[in-house]
């Protein structure tokens, strides 16, 4: 494997960043569901969980891809989130 370029690093750590960052949020609406049983929370954790495995199965494509493909990798990785997001707002909107 070459050497990871400035770029390619600074694209990692963010990746790495935003990972952890909606892990964190999962961990805390999961914990928000154990403890209240809300399905909103429920709904809060699965919107995120979405979000951040479309970040990490992006970063990993766009290494194995070489970059390639851009355009198809952007447009799972926007729909993806989209879903996410959509639960995220449902979690919101749809609360009792």
């Amino acid at each position: 494997m070459a050497a990871l370029t400035t770029l390619e690093l600074l694209y990692v750590a963010a990746s790495v960043a935003l990972s952890l960052s909606g892990l964190a949020m999962v961990a805390f609406a999961a914990n928000a569901f154990l403890q209240t049983e809300r399905r909103e929370m429920l709904y809060l954790a699965l919107g995120f969980s979405i979000v951040v495995a479309a970040a990490i199965a992006t970063t990993v494509s766009a290494f194995a891809q070489d970059f390639e493909n851009a355009i198809v990798l952007l447009t799972v990785n926007y729909a993806l989130t989209t879903v996410g997001y959509l639960f995220i707002l449902g979690s919101v909107v749809f609360r009792k």
